[in-house]
C-alpha cells in the first residue's frame, strides 16, 4: 500500500472515532520509568478501541521520548498559561481529556472545562503523590504517618474535579474511600496492563545456572529509588557481599546524578551502571532483584519486569504493597534486615527456591495484571460515563463546587501570568 493510500486509509478508519486528548506532564520515556510504560499502556488500550488520540505536553523532549507518530498518535507541543491552548482545544474538540497526574489537571483543567464542557475528564494519578510524600516525610523525620497534607488537599481536589480518576493500587483505592471519603463512582482501579506469561515465554528465560549477580533498577529522578540505593549501599550490601563474595550488585537507572555515581566501588563489587536501554533484557541476566524500598506508593514497574523475565526478587512490605493480592510473592517480602539478607542468599544459591519464586511471579502476572482482564470492562465504563455524564456530575456536587471556584481562581491567576508574559 502506497504512502498516500495508507494515509487515506488511516483517516477513513478513524472517521467518526472518538477523540482522546492526553495532556502529559512529560513526554513519556518507557525505557526510563514505570510511569512512561504506564502511559504507553493507556495509549495502546485506547488505540485498541479505535480512539483517535492526540498527546500534548509543554515539556521538552529528550532522546528517549517515545515516538507517538510511529503508532498513529498525533503529537502536539503546547504552552503553559497561554491562550493558544484554548484555540487548540476548540479546533480538536475532544470527547475525552486525560490528565497525566494532578499537577496537569491544575494547570489545564479550567481551560478544558471552559472550551470543552461536555468532554469526559479523566485523571491518571500514576500513584498517589499524597501517599508517597507522606511516607517520605515520615521516614526522614521518623514520625507518624500524616496523610492530610497540602499535597493531599491538592490531589484530592483534583480527583473531585474530574469525572473519573485511575488508581493503580488497591491500597490507594482503600485510602481514598476510607480516609478521604471519596465516592467509588469517581475512582477506578486500573493496574499495569501486561501480556500473560505463556510456555513460549518461559522457554526463552535464561536458566538459573546461566545467571549471575544481583540487580537493582530504578529511575533516579524518583526519590524512593535513590533512597533504596543508599540503603543497599550502607545496610544490605556490606553484609550480603561477605556471605556471597563472588557476587556483584549492579545498579541500573536513568538519570543518575553525581552523588549516585560516587557510590560505585569496584573493590566492593557495588557497580553503578546507569541507564538500561532494555530493562527486561538487563534484568533477565541476573539471578535476583534486590529492592529494600523504604517509602513510596503505587505499583512498582521493576517487579513487573522481573516477573516477566523470571527473575525472583526480595523486597519490603512497602515494595510489594498491593501487588500480589492473596498470592505468594515472586521471592520474599522481608522488612527485617537480617531476614532480608538471608532470603537474598537463599534465592541466589538454592535453585529449587529460585524456581518456586519464578512460578509465583507467573501467577501474579497472569492472574492480577493480564491486560485482557481489564480492557473491555474499563472501556465500557468510559462509554457509560460519556452517555450519562450529566447525572454523574450532578451526583458529584462537591466536584461542581470545586470546579466553580477553581475555575475562577486558577483562571485569573493563569490569565495574569499570560498577560505578564506578553510584556
Amino acid at each position: 500500500m502506497g504512502a498516500e493510500k495508507k494515509s487515506l486509509f488511516c483517516r477513513n478508519m478513524n472517521k467518526g472515532a472518538k477523540k482522546l486528548l492526553i495532556i502529559g506532564l512529560v513526554w513519556p520515556e518507557p525505557t526510563s520509568s514505570a510511569a512512561g510504560t504506564r502511559m504507553i499502556q493507556l495509549v495502546n488500550l485506547f488505540l485498541s478501541k479505535n480512539y483517535q488520540i492526540t498527546f500534548a505536553s509543554a515539556a521538552s523532549k529528550s532522546d528517549f521520548s517515545y515516538n507517538f507518530n510511529g503508532i498513529g498518535v498525533s503529537e502536539q507541543e503546547i504552552e503553559l498559561n497561554n491562550e493558544s491552548f484554548n484555540a487548540f482545544l476548540r479546533e480538536l474538540h475532544p470527547e475525552i481529556v486525560l490528565f497525566d497526574r494532578f499537577m496537569i489537571e491544575e494547570q489545564y483543567g479550567w481551560r478544558v472545562q471552559h472550551e470543552c464542557p461536555h468532554a469526559l475528564r479523566i485523571l491518571d494519578t500514576e500513584d498517589l503523590h499524597l501517599l508517597r510524600s507522606a511516607r517520605e516525610l515520615s521516614d526522614k523525620k521518623k514520625q507518624a504517618l500524616d496523610l492530610f497534607s497540602d499535597t493531599a488537599k491538592r490531589e484530592v481536589a483534583s480527583i473531585l474535579r474530574c469525572d473519573l480518576s485511575l488508581i493503580i493500587s488497591e491500597t490507594e483505592m482503600d485510602i481514598l474511600t476510607t480516609d478521604f471519603k471519596i465516592d467509588r463512582s469517581l475512582i477506578y482501579y486500573l493496574p499495569f496492563l501486561e501480556e500473560e506469561i505463556n510456555t513460549d515465554t518461559i522457554k526463552n528465560w535464561i536458566p538459573f545456572e546461566d545467571r549471575s549477580d544481583f540487580i537493582f533498577i530504578g529511575n533516579f529522578l524518583h526519590e524512593p529509588n535513590w533512597n533504596t540505593v543508599q540503603f543497599l549501599k550502607t545496610k544490605i550490601w556490606p553484609i550480603l557481599r561477605k556471605k556471597l563474595p563472588g557476587a556483584r550488585l549492579n545498579i541500573y537507572g536513568a538519570y543518575p546524578s553525581q552523588k549516585v555515581l560516587q557510590l560505585a566501588n569496584k573493590a566492593e563489587k557495588f557497580m553503578i551502571k546507569g541507564r538500561a536501554l532494555y530493562a527486561k533484557e538487563t534484568i533477565s541476566k541476573h539471578k535476583v532483584l534486590l529492592a529494600p524500598i523504604q517509602f513510596g506508593a503505587g505499583v512498582k514497574g521493576k517487579f513487573i519486569d522481573a516477573m516477566q523475565t523470571g527473575t525472583p526478587s526480595v523486597t519490603t512490605s512497602i515494595g510489594a504493597e498491593a501487588m500480589k493480592g492473596n498470592l505468594e510473592w515472586n521471592g520474599y517480602v522481608e522488612d527485617n534486615l537480617d531476614e532480608f539478607i538471608d532470603k537474598a542468599v537463599e534465592l541466589y544459591q538454592d535453585k529449587n527456591s529460585w524456581q518456586i519464586a519464578q512460578q509465583h511471579g507467573i501467577q501474579i502476572i497472569n492472574q492480577r495484571y493480564s491486560a485482557k482482564h481489564f480492557i473491555d470492562h474499563f472501556t465500557s465504563e468510559v462509554e457509560r460515563l460519556i452517555s450519562g455524564l450529566i447525572k454523574h456530575r450532578q451526583d458529584n456536587f462537591f466536584g461542581q463546587i470545586l470546579n466553580h471556584h477553581t475555575a475562577q481562581s486558577t483562571k485569573y491567576m493563569s490569565l495574569w501570568i499570560e498577560e505578564k508574559n506578553r510584556k
